[in-house]
């Protein structure tokens, strides 16, 4: 048989590694189809294809693949109507710097004449003058393809700009004609295009943090993505701990520090910011709210990060007296050596000052939660607590609500992944079920809104669940509310008309009975609504987990 584009295509993301082509279908995948089948009789190593039946699903699919993985994924869609099904969850990806190839077919540009020309009546009003203008403010590169013999260089320039710091998605549109041209053997140079390494401070810029460092009587440490390399958090327990320094993992992607660890003080930068007089930053986009609080305008701030200006945000005012472009691990592994040779004064005194605070914070969590137990309904402190009972050393947690580690505590680097500041609901069910296939053995729990399941198309998510044996756990914190409409009601005009009906209009969200959706996809599904009753039936949905069964919880928390 002559040879395709399609196949080179294929050839060329198994080369670079690429373990899966997560796809919803259409018209412009018959070269695709025509490439595997072929690849099937040779059995020459290609990507796994993963039939997805919504996009959110997919693209949610590959950003958890890859965030457990840190292994770039490739994706294909149909056309211009699947790729904006997709945008919302590239925006996830794109703020979250996740690595990925977006592809998309491009509708038939011939009318006739060609191998693919347009045959089906939706191949005219599917084409447009710039497909990829819709998600150009979302990637770091996008192209179209305009020769078979292209197919591989296409694919070694995209995935290079994709993992190439910061990492982000990339996009790739590919004509049906293209890619069902007829090639000749390709030749590729990719074995000599080294990837540029991540950036590192200068020593000066680590000499200067470090002086500032241990000069700080009331230093702390905020972290957003930070322990995206599980690396990260491990380095960055031992500095808190010898040099006590407090930190919080604010709006956290990612796990940074353990509960258990004496320098971890919750998720609020609050109760330590306005009197610190040092702020070291780690990637983190907005380390606090300007309106609501800020440090005092003597305390010195530190940004850090790979892109630590966060470029792509058209506004952000944040001040930083020391700006360092450097990874968050190549930053801390300089500071353990510029640390241990200065004279570190105030280390003795704010370990004792700050294990008082750490008590009297560990104290309030403990209240709330016992309060939260004694209650006739269930609320979040008491939902976190419970979970606490079903989560061990290995499992992944997924957060797309308020999951909050000082009610459950969690010790394991890599253990803990949260929503994109992005903001763009229904990734985290989607997002468990790529953790799942990137980690079999392990049990993957999602930790979602009612509104963010509905947004997740969980029909979609159950039936891939249920065809592609990927048993998860997703309990789903019902209130029955678009909660962030409500408080920015509220924040706005607190004494407001609205406010007499508690910001509740357009924001009430009946919802329907989830337990039963899972049901039909042969999972386990149950509603829960008194506190007693949570402990016993997450355990149940845990068990039918870890016996091979997709299962959810319906938490009505009125």
């Amino acid at each position: 048989m002559t040879r395709i584009a399609a196949e080179e295509y294929l050839d060329a993301l198994a080369a670079h590694g690429i373990d899966h082509l997560f796809v919803n279908p259409g018209t412009d995948f018959a070269p695709i189809v025509e490439a595997y089948a072929r690849a099937a009789r040779t059995n020459r190593p290609v990507p796994k294809p993963m039939v997805i039946p919504h996009e959110n699903c997919a693209v949610g699919m590959a950003h958890g693949y890859t965030m457990v993985t840190r292994k770039a994924q490739a994706l294909m869609l149909h056309t211009n109507v699947g790729t904006a099904n997709a945008i919302n969850m590239l925006i996830d990806a794109s703020r979250d710097r996740i690595p990925m190839l977006l592809t998309s077919g491009r509708t038939p540009f011939t009318e006739s004449g060609a191998e693919g020309s347009r045959s089906a009546y939706i191949h005219w009003a599917q084409e447009m003058y710039d497909q990829a203008g819709m998600l150009r403010e979302m990637v770091k590169w996008d192209y179209e393809m305009k020769r078979g013999d292209q197919a591989g260089t296409v694919v070694d320039r995209a995935l290079e700009m994709a993992n190439a710091s910061p990492q982000g998605p990339v996009y790739l549109s590919l004509p049906r004609e293209v890619l069902g041209e007829t090639i000749g053997t390709a030749e590729s140079n990719r074995g000599h295009r080294a990837r540029p390494r991540p950036p590192e401070a200068a020593s000066r810029d680590i000499d200067q943090l470090a002086a500032w460092i241990a000069a700080a009587r009331n230093p702390m440490i905020i972290t957003g993505m930070l322990g995206r390399d599980p690396q990260d958090s491990v380095v960055l327990a031992r500095l808190a701990e010898r040099y006590a320094l407090p930190v919080v993992p604010f709006n956290t992607r990612y796990f940074a520090l353990s509960t258990n660890h004496p320098m971890f003080f919750g998720s609020a930068p609050g109760p330590l910011l306005k009197d610190a007089d040092l702020v070291i930053v780690f990637e983190t986009d907005v380390p606090w709210i300007p309106n609501k609080e800020a440090p005092g305008p003597n305390a010195k701030v530190v940004q850090i990060g790979e892109d630590p200006l966060h470029t792509r945000l058209p506004m952000r005012g944040f001040p930083s007296d020391l700006t360092i472009t450097a990874t968050c691990l190549s930053v801390l592994e300089a500071l353990e050596p510029a640390l241990a040779g200065r004279s570190t004064h105030h280390v003795d005194e704010r370990r004792m000052r700050l294990t008082g605070l750490s008590g009297s914070l560990r104290k309030t969590w403990r209240e709330e939660v016992e309060r939260a137990g004694n209650a006739n309904t269930i609320s979040l402190p008491w939902l976190n607590h419970c979970l606490r009972d079903i989560i061990d050393a290995d499992s992944i947690v997924i957060s797309e609500y308020s999951f909050r580690q000082e009610y459950c505590p969690l010790d394991t680097p890599g253990s803990l992944f949260g929503i994109s500041s992005a903001g763009g609901l229904g990734w985290g069910f989607p997002a468990s079920l790529g953790a799942k296939l990137a980690s079999p053995e392990k049990m993957v729990l999602s930790v979602l809104g009612d509104g963010a399941y509905m947004f997740a198309n969980p029909t979609a998510c159950h039936y891939v669940a249920q065809m592609q044996n990927l048993p998860v756990l997703t309990v789903i914190y019902n209130n029955a509310l678009y909660g962030a409409v409500r408080r920015a009601t509220l924040d706005m005009y607190a004494t407001g008309v609205a406010s007499e009906a508690d910001g509740r209009f357009l924001a009430d969200l009946p919802a329907p009975a989830f337990e039963k959706i899972v049901a039909v996809h042969d999972g386990h599904g149950e509603r829960v609504e008194r506190p007693a009753d949570l402990p016993a039936a997450l355990k149940r949905a845990a068990n039918a987990v870890r016996g091979g069964q997709q299962a959810l919880v319906n938490v009505i928390c009125p």
